[in-house]
């Protein structure tokens, strides 16, 4: 599982998630890319599961980039806990995802072998997610300028 090796602080607020992703949504190393639709928490053990779904599919051949990081530790409480008695213990680690993220990148595949791989990914996540090529995503950008 993904998890910093050592942080400032051992427990986080929950803080926002509010606003489209403005560093990171752009595909840099690969041809294909998983784009996050939606805002929302993803668990390092999720992240995981879709690297795994991808890498099996391709069966060894291309290259795949993690591109989101958990770097936000998560707490709870026990079940049937009184209220008080300070903060829950830290139970998992997530990645704030934005609408607009670039989740995986994924280059060195046939086209329609790398949408696959990306949409069994997808499956695995919690978010709305779509499938773009890094044509798209760079065509997006001149029109708008």
């Amino acid at each position: 599982m993904l998890m910093p090796k050592r942080v400032k602080r051992r427990k986080q607020f929950r803080g926002s998630m509010a606003g489209k992703a403005l560093r990171g949504n752009t595909i840099s190393n690969g041809e294909y890319g998983l784009v996050a639709t939606e805002p929302c928490w993803i668990k390092s053990n999720q992240i995981e599961a879709a690297r795994v779904a991808m890498t099996r599919y391709i069966k060894r051949g291309g290259k795949v980039w993690i591109k989101i990081f958990p770097d936000k530790p998560v707490t709870a409480k026990p079940a049937e806990t009184r209220m008080g008695s300070g903060k829950g213990t830290l139970e998992y680690w997530v990645a704030v995802v934005k609408p607009g993220r670039v989740l995986f990148e994924l280059a060195g595949v046939p086209e329609d072998v790398a949408r696959e791989a990306l949409r069994l990914a997808m499956h695995k996540l919690p978010c709305k997610c779509k499938i773009v090529s890094r044509a798209d995503l760079e065509g997006g950008d001149n029109s708008e300028n």
